[in-house]
């Protein structure tokens, strides 16, 4: 088998360069399609430092600091990629990587992280924070959203095997496409946690300071509690966070990996107020024997126990939150930290690639030519 894998762009080494790092491992004569490639020296080992085939999106002005303003310009540059040689084409996807373009006789599995968000159940969310709810560049905005729904449903006909990396991120692809998909939880690197060190009294979250993350929540919330929080993480929001958080609340602004695990492996407990597709770090956190603290919506209902690996609150409320940890407060060593680990390793590398080889070689068998099988049960 030739394969092909399709990821949107690579800047940085998150969750959704995790999957891809991992696939990569399991097939490493792949060839890698990217729309942009601005990896620093320092991340590529991720990539086995292979060559990346990439869009003219790539030689486009200012496009290293703002490819994401070319939006518009990627369901077209993302079709523009030739992968007429391969038997196996892998797309990453969260924005447009589902929209290559295959033959009849090429077996499409597209890995979704979640469908485009910003075009989809976050669209106002989107239009409030950039300010675009009213005047012409609103409407011009609102336009582009609108060609782009319209675009990511056609191009869903072109997968011939959706794999979402959460139950809850299944029920969204039926939702915006109408297909089923299977699931294949991300990896999360485990081994890189202990869970045997002694927990200190202080209370952890690590995020991006972006409004959907809802740090301010927590932020609020151990504001009123007065119990002591570290907050790890940067983005727009810190500023103002931080300038109203009382003494009790400590910002380390951001951290490196090895300060991120110290934390995680010496937290009393993990809070976790987003919601997310999946959601990596509360399964870090586990890996590392904390418990967590999380809304009880999106990806995080699959990774957390309630009652067994951590709490989960209902509603996105601070009042919902402090009664969570008021919760955990009263009985803080009922939760037992080798039993979180133990369910945290359901979500190891090792897991992931040994579903996801499976499934490929499951839907590749099904797909031959001259192979006896009903297309439309492919999925």
């Amino acid at each position: 088998m030739k394969i092909a894998i399709a990821h949107e762009w690579l800047a940085a080494y998150a969750g959704s360069e995790r999957v891809v790092e991992q696939i990569l491992k399991l097939y490493p004569e792949a060839d890698l399609f990217s729309l942009v490639d601005f990896l620093p020296d320092e991340l590529r080992s991720f990539i086995q430092h292979k060559p990346v085939t990439t869009s003219f999106i790539q030689r486009l002005p200012w496009a290293r600091q703002q490819f994401r303003k070319y939006l518009p310009l990627m369901p077209f540059a993302i079709e523009q990629f030739d992968l007429s040689a391969y038997d196996i084409v892998i797309s990453s996807h969260h924005a447009v990587a589902k929209g290559v373009v295959t033959r009849a006789d090429q077996l499409h599995i597209s890995y979704v992280h979640t469908p485009i968000r910003y075009a989809w159940d976050l669209q106002w969310q989107y239009l409030e924070q950039a300010g675009l709810k009213r005047g012409v560049k609103s409407l011009l905005t609102r336009l582009i959203l609108h060609y782009l729904r319209l675009w990511d449903v056609t191009s869903a006909h072109r997968v011939d095997c959706f794999v979402a990396n959460s139950r809850f991120v299944a029920r969204r692809i039926h939702k915006t496409y109408r297909r089923p998909a299977q699931v294949v939880y991300p990896p999360v690197a485990v081994q890189r946690f202990r869970a045997d060190r002694p927990r200190g009294e202080f209370y952890l979250t690590v995020s991006r300071f972006v409004p959907y993350k809802r740090v301010d929540l927590t932020i609020a919330a151990f504001s009123q509690l007065g119990l002591p929080l570290v907050v790890i993480g940067d983005g727009s929001l810190r500023a103002s966070l931080e300038r109203t958080a009382p003494s009790n609340i400590q910002f380390l602004g951001h951290q490196s990996d090895a300060v991120v695990v110290d934390y995680m492996e010496r937290c009393k407990a993990f809070v976790f107020p987003a919601e997310e597709d999946f959601g990596i770090t509360p399964v870090e956190a586990q890996a590392a024997g904390a418990p967590v603290i999380a809304y009880g919506r999106g990806g995080v209902t699959e990774s957390v126990i309630d009652g067994k690996t951590g709490l989960l609150f209902a509603t996105q409320t601070v009042e919902a939150m402090v009664a969570a940890v008021e919760q955990f407060e009263r009985h803080p060593t009922a939760i037992a930290a080798p039993l979180i680990r133990q369910h945290a390793e359901r979500f190891s590398e090792e897991r992931f690639c040994q579903a996801f080889q499976q499934l490929v070689t499951t839907q590749w068998s099904k797909f031959q030519p001259g192979t006896a099988h009903d297309w439309a049960s492919l999925s």
